[in-house]
């Protein structure tokens, strides 16, 4: 069955219709560089914000508000405040971001990182500040471990 121009396209032997430029849609869709930073969510009641970065930002974005919105964010805290307060209380800022440069081979996983410990440090997003965690040292993980050895 062949429709009118644009419309989805029955061919023969496939099981689902496919639009005449979906292979290229998909294709550019694909080659789009993603936004690589840190961004934070912050509660407009009481300043409290929670600090991630990533090297696709605005999948990341979506993927935190989806978690809150459907109550299964990782922080605890910030999910109770969410379900408390509602959504209207938070605001998804982007504080920083790279723009990748085509042809380059950087490690932006690398650099991200850094942008993430950067602003960590600079905002203090802990306890009373914030919903974030402080990260472990190397020496204060391996401490942690000696401490659960059984001899």
């Amino acid at each position: 069955m062949i429709g009118i121009a644009g419309a989805a396209v029955w061919l023969p032997g496939l099981r689902r219709a496919v639009k005449p430029n979906q292979k290229q849609l998909k294709k550019n869709y694909q080659q789009t560089p993603r936004a690589i930073g840190v961004f934070l969510i912050r509660n407009g009641l009481n300043d409290k914000v929670f600090l991630a970065a990533g090297i696709d930002l605005h999948g990341l974005i979506n993927r935190h508000r989806f978690a809150l919105t459907h109550n299964g964010h990782q922080n605890k805290q910030l999910q109770a405040d969410w379900n408390q307060f509602g959504s209207n209380n938070f605001a998804f800022e982007i504080v920083d971001e790279l723009n990748p440069r085509a042809g380059d081979q950087i490690d932006y996983k690398t650099e991200v990182n850094f942008l993430e410990h950067l602003w960590l440090e600079k905002l203090q997003p802990f306890g009373e500040r914030g919903y974030n965690e402080r990260k472990l040292t190397r020496e204060e993980r391996l401490r942690r471990i000696a401490r659960k050895d059984p001899k």
